[in-house]
């Protein structure tokens, strides 16, 4: 009998080791966004006028605009290499063949991310390149996210939940409301790299009035930008009133509805404080990383809710997945 365990927990602990560095894969992604905020709230983008290299150098001196702009690229060289070692462990551990190419694209899509990043610097921050990076950059994180719960040993074994027939369904539901979210960041950066987070200089209001007339394009994307956090806040509150009222008592799907609903209340703070502080720095760059977490809480949510409520990302493809839903097994804490 203890062969038997001796053999089970050998795989099991290799796959907790995967998970734990999917998770801190995630955290260092969210310090490279925030630090990239820093990059655009400081107006240091093209503080290093050169790329990949900064002034020809690798460690140039560290002084103003090239801090942010150096120590971003810093930050993003050592999430590529940490996304490299991730790729090439779950190509190794993982059997599920979808895990495994989530973790390729995960790897493509960073290294497409730090061309765009250079591609911004060398053709002196082109819009359309530039919102490109923070695109890619928020979809990257949110293949973190999927990394890191389907690298979890207990995500196979989470129990299924049955849908009481609400509509919209809350899988769909929570989709819908991620890619809201996804598209009010998108906004979002075309707004901040237009240099139009104040071309409406006050809130909650637009020059006074809630439909003012908007005689610019840094006005009418601010405008949208506006027009898109209410759009949010609707299918946030949506979303957390349709888990609540279901499954409030599965606290997998209750936790991030609930945290979705407290984020949304610190994002809509930050963006007030960031126009009547004139974009300050600490809670613009704020406000970017918040929208981040936002989105990768309500893809958290969504894997979720597909997961116990019609089953899928679960396929069981090994004898390595076979262990982990061992009978023995299944007392064992859900945290996934």
């Amino acid at each position: 009998m203890s062969n038997n365990r001796k053999v089970a927990s050998q795989p099991t602990s290799e796959l907790r080791g995967l998970h734990l560095y999917a998770r801190i894969l995630v955290g260092a992604t969210l310090i490279l966004i925030f630090a990239g905020g820093l990059v655009t709230s400081t107006g240091s983008a093209l503080a290093v006028p050169d790329w990949p290299l900064s002034f020809g150098r690798f460690f140039p001196k560290m002084t103003g605009g090239v801090l942010y702009e150096h120590g971003h690229r810093m930050i993003a060289g050592t999430v590529a290499l940490m996304t490299l070692g991730l790729a090439i462990w779950v190509w190794r551990k993982e059997r599920r063949r979808f895990v495994r190419y989530l973790a390729l694209a995960a790897f493509l899509l960073v290294i497409v991310q730090a061309v765009l990043g250079g591609l911004t610097v060398l053709l002196l921050l082109p819009l359309a390149i530039a919102v490109s990076h923070a695109a890619t950059a928020q979809a990257f994180f949110c293949l973190t996210i999927a990394l890191a719960l389907f690298t979890n040993p207990m995500w196979q074994k989470l129990p299924a939940v049955k849908s009481p027939g609400e509509r919209p369904r809350l899988p769909e539901l929570a989709l819908v409301t991620t890619l809201i979210i996804y598209g009010q960041i998108l906004i979002g950066a075309v707004m901040r790299h237009m240099g139009a987070g104040l071309a409406i200089p006050d809130f909650p209001l637009a020059f006074g009035k809630l439909f003012p007339p908007l005689e610019s394009l840094p006005e009418q994307i601010n405008y949208a930008h506006r027009v898109g956090a209410l759009v949010v806040t609707v299918f946030v509150c949506w979303t957390a009133i349709q888990v609540l009222r279901f499954y409030g008592e599965n606290r997998l799907l209750r936790r991030p509805a609930l945290g979705m609903l407290a984020l949304l209340m610190l994002q809509i703070t930050l963006g007030a404080v960031t126009i009547f502080s004139a974009r300050a720095v600490l809670p613009t760059t704020a406000h970017v990383l918040v929208g981040a977490v936002l989105l990768g809480t309500s893809v958290m949510l969504t894997l979720r809710a597909y997961r116990l409520i019609d089953g899928r990302f679960a396929q069981r493809t090994s004898k390595v997945a076979d262990l982990r839903t061992r009978p023995g097994a299944v007392g064992e804490k859900v945290t996934a």
